[in-house]
C-alpha cells in the first residue's frame, strides 16, 4: 500500500498546473528576491509559506535528479511543490470536517519506522532532522499531516473500490489474447534410467551404455515400455508406474527431456541421452494442450545480502560488496560461495539462490535492479530496506500461472487502475472545492 499511495500521491501533484501556468508571467514580472518569509497562497484561510514551497521543492529535487535541475525545471518543480501543497491543505482541512483524528501511538508508531527504514534509532533519528533545522515537533506535525491524508484517501477513496468477478474474467481473456493466446503444452514421459556411478571406469560406463541402447532398441522394436521399465530402471522409483512421470506441464521436465522428445510423436521412444545421472530412454506416453493461461516473465536470481551495523555502518558494508562483485565479475569469487560464507539472508544455504519470482514478489527497490540485469549479470550494491545486497540474475523464462495466482494478479491490477482514477477524480474534486487564493509567486 506504501507504494502504490506514493505513486498515487506524485498523480495528484500534476493536477492544477494548467492554472499555475496562467500566472506564471505575473510571477516573473514580481520575481523580486526577499529575505523574510512571506504568504504566496491561501486555501480556506489557511496559509501557504514561501518557506513551505522551497522546502518540499528541494525534497522533489533530490528525489528526482539528485538536485542538479536547470532553472526552467526548478521553476517547473516550484510550481508543482505549490500545487502539491495546495491540494494536501485542502484534503486535510476535510479529514479534520469529517473528524479523522491521529492518535500520538501512530506518530510514535510511524516516527519509529522512519527510523528502521533508515537503519538508525530514534534518537540518531532526531539528531539528524535537528542538523537539517527540523525540530522534533515539526517532523512530528508532519507524520501528523501524512497519517491524516492516508486516512482520509483510504476513507474517501480506497472504501469506494471495487473490482468485480466480472471484471477480472474480461481482463485475463483481454491479457491472454493479448499475448497470442499462448497454451502451456503438457507432458506424460515414460523414462528408463540405466545410472551410471560416479566412480565408475570407462570400460564400465561402455558396458552401461550398451545395455541402455540395447533397451531402447527393445522398446523401438515394440516391447512393452512398462515392463522394460520395471525390469531395467534404475531410478529412485524402480520402474513404478511402467517408468511413467506424470501428466505435467512441459515446463517442469529437464530441458534435456524436452529436447530428446521434442519430435517424438506420441507412443516414439527416444534414442539414449545421457545425463549426470546416467542413460536415460524416454517414451512420450501423452501430449495435449492445455487450457490457455496467462503467462508471466518470471526471474530467478540469487543474491548476497549484508546488514549494516554499528560497527560497520551502510557505506563500508557498500565497499565491501562492490570489492566482492569485482572479484566475483573477474572470476576470482564464486558468487554462491561467497553467498553461503557471508549473507545474512535465508537464502545463504543455497547460494543465495531465490528461486523462480513472479513479478512483485520482491520489495520494488530491489525488483528494479533485478529487472535491469541479463541473465548472468551482476548488479551493483543496492540498498533497501533490508540492508545491502548483490544481486546476479541466473535465468528467465515466461511461465503460466495457476488459476487463482492469474486472479490475484487481475484483482490486483484493476484496483490498482481503479484507485488511481477514482484518486485522480477525487483530488480534483476537493480542489474545485477549495477556495484558493494566490498571493505572491515563490521564490
Amino acid at each position: 500500500m506504501n507504494d502504490l499511495f506514493f505513486r498515487l500521491r506524485c498523480a495528484g501533484m500534476a493536477l492544477g498546473l494548467a492554472s499555475l501556468l496562467c500566472s506564471s508571467v505575473a510571477w516573473a514580472q514580481t520575481n523580486i528576491p526577499r529575505q523574510a518569509d512571506f504568504i504566496v497562497a491561501v486555501v480556506n484561510s489557511e496559509p501557504i509559506t514561501n518557506q513551505e514551497v522551497q522546502a518540499l521543492r528541494k525534497r522533489m529535487s533530490k528525489s528526482a535528479q539528485g538536485g542538479n535541475l536547470s532553472a526552467a525545471d526548478a521553476a517547473d518543480l516550484t510550481r508543482q511543490a505549490l500545487e502539491q501543497l495546495i491540494n494536501e491543505k485542502a484534503q486535510l482541512q476535510q479529514a479534520r470536517d469529517i473528524g479523522i483524528k491521529i492518535e500520538e501511538e501512530a506518530i510514535d508508531q510511524a516516527e519509529l519506522n522512519v527510523a528502521a527504514n533508515s537503519q538508525v534509532t530514534r534518537d540518531e533519528l532526531r539528531k539528524n532532522m535537528a542538523k537539517e533545522g527540523l525540530t522534533v515537533k515539526a517532523f512530528r506535525d508532519q507524520l501528523r499531516d501524512q497519517l491524516m491524508l492516508t486516512r482520509v484517501r483510504e476513507r474517501e477513496v480506497e472504501g469506494r473500490v471495487r473490482v468485480s468477478d466480472r471484471e477480472i474474467e474480461q481482463y485475463l481473456q483481454e491479457q491472454i489474447q493479448a499475448q497470442g493466446g499462448q497454451v502451456p503444452t503438457e507432458l506424460n514421459l515414460g523414462m528408463i534410467l540405466i545410472a551410471v556411478p560416479e566412480t565408475s571406469t570407462e570400460a564400465q560406463i561402455k558396458a552401461l551404455q550398451d545395455r541402455a541402447d540395447d533397451v531402447a532398441r527393445r522398446a523401438r522394436s515394440g516391447e512393452n515400455f512398462a515392463d522394460l521399465a520395471k525390469n531395467f530402471s534404475q531410478a529412485i522409483d524402480k520402474g513404478a508406474n511402467g517408468g511413467a512421470m506424470g501428466l505435467r506441464p512441459a515446463d517442469r521436465y529437464p530441458e534435456l527431456f524436452l529436447n530428446a522428445t521434442r519430435n517424438l510423436r506420441v507412443g516414439g521412444t527416444s534414442a539414449v541421452i545421457r545425463s549426470g545421472a546416467g542413460f536415460h530412454i524416454l517414451k512420450v506416453i501423452e501430449r495435449k494442450l492445455g487450457q490457455a493461461t496467462l503467462m508471466v516473465p518470471q526471474t530467478r536470481a540469487r543474491h548476497i545480502l549484508l546488514r549494516p551495523t554499528a560497527q560497520m555502518p551502510q557505506a563500508q558494508v557498500v565497499a565491501r560488496l562492490k570489492d566482492i562483485r569485482q572479484s566475483i565479475v573477474s572470476g576470482k569469487a564464486d558468487f554462491a560461495a561467497v553467498a553461503r560464507q557471508i549473507s545474512q539472508d535465508g537464502s545463504a544455504a543455497q547460494g543465495g539462490d531465490l528461486g523462480w519470482a513472479n513479478p512483485g514478489m520482491f520489495v520494488p527497490e530491489f525488483e528494479q535492479i533485478m529487472n535491469g540485469l541479463r541473465p548472468g549479470q551482476v548488479g551493483e550494491p543496492l540498498v533497501s530496506r533490508f540492508g545491502v545486497h548483490l544481486i546476479e540474475v541466473t535465468d528467465r523464462r515466461s511461465a503460466p500461472v495457476s488459476e487463482q495466482d492469474q486472479r490475484t494478479i487481475a484483482r490486483s491490477a484493476l484496483r490498482e487502475k481503479k484507485l488511481e482514477e477514482a484518486y485522480t477524480s477525487w483530488v480534483d474534486d476537493v480542489r474545485s472545492r477549495a477556495y484558493v487564493e494566490m498571493r505572491e509567486p515563490p521564490q
